[in-house]
């Protein structure tokens, strides 16, 4: 017989009837396997951790091979180990359900698990993510190994929460028990009427109208814009089915004073979040961003702009940078000196709540060999171990005062999920900026508020289409949209508010259709112009240096011919026949403004024209500081005032305060309204109101 725990023999003491899980300190960690580990050193790593200031790590989420290495045997007695360990050294810790890594019984048993995807192609073992997590087959393992494991530790003291899956996302699942849920989606949507159905998606092209469901063709060959929008909708259902089914089994075992959470990526197009986010009052994000010479804070910022807003509440980082990452070699880029303190104040700076990297030391085996952590193959202390320490040191004094951040903000963007997949199937250009830039660029619009310390929350249109709490409201193409949301931008810049708005929005309905009316259609009066034709074009500049940008006063990809009605040109392309017509519009509607952008800009011109919305809206003043110095405010769990302030540079900048007095907390040191205050290059100070 195995030996138990001591946790196991029943001498853990239950928290009783407390809230879930409060935050009194922000919590700082990494990702821990020790069975990944080439040599026993559980307690040595625990000491480094010690040593280091680590104060949480998350265990479990891929190791269903482990917990169950065969057919309804079950062995929890090697994590019994670890989690009780880490109980007596007081190291918190996250468990993760295992399901997005199953064992390979279950494959060789069950094949029909694996995914199959559009065009035939299939899933095999030896990668993690390789299931249809809607097959019940799949579904009934996995909901014996979550209740195996909740019964194990639902109880047991070390455990703050639970981590449902890991990453979900459809994956290109196209089964057919899969499709076959997705026709019967589409069918109650369209309350069984194929004539609705036929009229609304345009079946008739091609001759691809169909006349009984039977008859409903499969994802694989679909070329239809509308089919491939609402397949794109039933994915972000199903994961939130999935990840909510997982949460309810967890919740019948958690104690109260435990969360669930789910790491969740920064391509916020494939997850719903706001019915994915139902149960998890802490939902969490794994960022992975640009360092060195690339390290500006922005994707930080972007992925807690969404999440907090999302959520309505602070949320966790499950993963991050610690070193070079990759599936290769080939990127390995660690962080300058001071980098990798400098992107923790970031993520509590946008209202994190915790900060872990993946991962705690580096694997010597596998596809992520040289996806480091804070430990690199050698396993021993180095420069980044000391920065961990250094930070963690800092937060065992400050963290009290930083933690709870809270923001409200007077700008948002609005995201749409639909406008995003639409403009992938019907794309309009091949170049772009990140991945998910290229024919929605929503980084362009969330950089130029960002560099210029406009703070904004990132709000799913798609699902809230109430802005009144906001002033200025920044729309990447809104390519995909229904009245009820055209109608709702049109009474926000009627009631006062200003919206920079991006070309193609309202240029198709609901259903990724285009509308048959003159473009912008609903939108038309609050954007004070028509248009019916548009062109591809190169590269070119605006006439007469309008705005004043020089050599970075550049458009190109795509240009709409505005025909101004109430709307007042604010620059033209400086090109003989597409100059006929504006490329930039503010139009006075109401008592708000709308600014209209008619061709793919600049980064710099982007930047200019949401300064002159957010600046006549008094959001910001016309001398705020902008890029490398970052600001990012709100308030901490006590009600007072902070303020980062961030250098993302190599040499050393000094601006003039020009808030209220406060303490740095980092130093001590009081700066008063109007001192110079100098940041040091990747540096933060964290100004704390007196």
């Amino acid at each position: 017989m195995k030996k138990l725990s001591l946790f196991c023999l029943g001498m853990a003491v239950t928290l009783g009837s407390a809230a879930q899980y409060k935050f009194e300190t922000p919590l700082y960690g990494a990702a821990y396997y020790h069975e990944y580990m080439p040599y026993e050193r559980l307690d040595k790593d625990i000491s480094m951790m010690k040593d280091a200031g680590l104060t949480v790590v998350r265990v479990g989420e891929s190791s269903w091979g482990l917990f169950e290495p065969q057919e309804g045997q079950f062995e929890f007695e090697w994590m019994d180990r670890i989690i009780d360990k880490f109980h007596a050294a007081g190291i918190k810790v996250i468990l993760g359900t295992p399901t997005y890594s199953m064992p390979a019984w279950l494959a060789h048993k069950h094949p029909e698990v694996l995914s199959e995807k559009v065009n035939g192609e299939k899933s095999h073992y030896g990668i993690r993510q390789n299931m249809d997590f809607t097959n019940p087959t799949f579904r009934f393992y996995s909901e014996r190994v979550i209740r195996k494991m909740m019964e194990r530790y639902a109880k047991h003291p070390a455990i703050i929460g639970y981590q449902v899956d890991n990453e979900l996302e459809a994956r290109g699942i196209n089964n057919r028990d899969y499709f076959i849920g997705f026709r019967n989606h589409v069918k109650e949507k369209f309350g069984g009427d194929l004539d609705i159905l036929t009229k609304e998606w345009g079946m008739n092209y091609w001759g691809m109208n169909i006349n009984t469901w039977e008859e409903f063709y499969e994802r694989d060959g679909v070329t239809n814009p509308s089919y491939k929008n609402e397949w794109e909708r039933y994915n972000r259902r199903q994961i939130a089915d999935f990840l909510n089914w997982q949460c309810d089994i967890v919740n019948e075992y958690k104690r109260p004073d435990q969360f669930v959470t789910h790491c969740f990526m920064p391509a916020f197009h494939n997850v719903d979040q706001v019915e994915s986010f139902r149960q998890m009052e802490y939902p969490a994000i794994n960022v992975y961003h640009g360092v060195q010479d690339g390290q500006d804070g922005q994707l930080i910022a972007y992925a807690g702009d969404y999440l907090r807003t999302v959520s309505g509440n602070n949320y966790l980082i499950t993963e991050t940078n610690a070193q070079g990452t990759g599936w290769d070699s080939a990127g390995q880029y660690p962080p300058y000196d001071n980098q990798l303190r400098q992107n923790v104040y970031s993520h509590y700076a946008s209202g994190a709540n915790m900060v872990e990297y993946w991962h705690w030391a580096t694997l010597h085996y596998g596809q992520e060999t040289y996806w480091r952590g804070v430990l690199g193959h050698d396993l021993e202390p180095n420069r980044v171990y000391r920065e961990f320490q250094r930070t963690a040191g800092e937060l065992e004094k400050i963290g009290k005062d930083i933690v709870n951040l809270k923001k409200s903000n007077r700008a948002a963007i609005l995201y749409s999920h639909d406008s995003h997949h639409a403009l992938t199937f019907m794309p309009y250009t091949k170049v772009g900026g990140y991945p998910t830039d290229v024919n929605y660029p929503v980084h362009l619009a969330h950089k130029a508020l960002y560099y210029q310390n406009i703070e904004t929350d990132i709000v799913p249109c798609d699902k809230v289409h109430d802005f009144s709490s906001y002033s200025l409201l920044v729309i990447p193409p809104l390519y995909v949209a229904d009245d009820e949301l055209l109608a709702a931008i049109d009474k926000f810049v009627m009631d006062g508010g200003n919206v920079v708005m991006m070309y193609k929005s309202g240029y198709c309905n609901e259903h990724s259709a285009v509308r048959p009316v003159i473009a912008p259609g609903p939108l038309r009066k609050a954007c004070g112009f028509y248009y019916q034709e548009y062109s591809s074009i190169w590269d070119m500049k605006l006439r007469d240096n309008a705005f004043g940008l020089g050599d970075s006063n550049s458009i190109g990809t795509w240009y709409e011919f505005l025909v101004p009605e109430t709307a007042k040109p604010l620059a033209y392309a400086d090109h003989s026949f597409f100059g006929q017509w504006p490329a930039v519009t503010e139009n006075e509607y109401g008592k708000g403004k709308l600014y209209y952008i008619a061709t793919y800009p600049s980064q710099q011109l982007m930047n200019k024209i949401v300064r002159l919305a957010a600046v006549d809206k008094g959001v910001i003043t016309d001398d705020e500081y902008q890029f490398p110095v970052i600001m990012r405010a709100g308030v901490n769990g006590d009600g007072k005032e902070l303020r980062y302030v961030f250098n993302y540079s190599a040499e050393p900048v000094t601006i003039t305060y020009r808030h209220d007095d406060a303490r740095n907390l980092l130093t001590g040191s009081v700066v008063k309204r109007g001192d110079n205050l100098t940041i040091q290059p990747w540096d933060v100070a964290i100004m704390c109101k007196k």
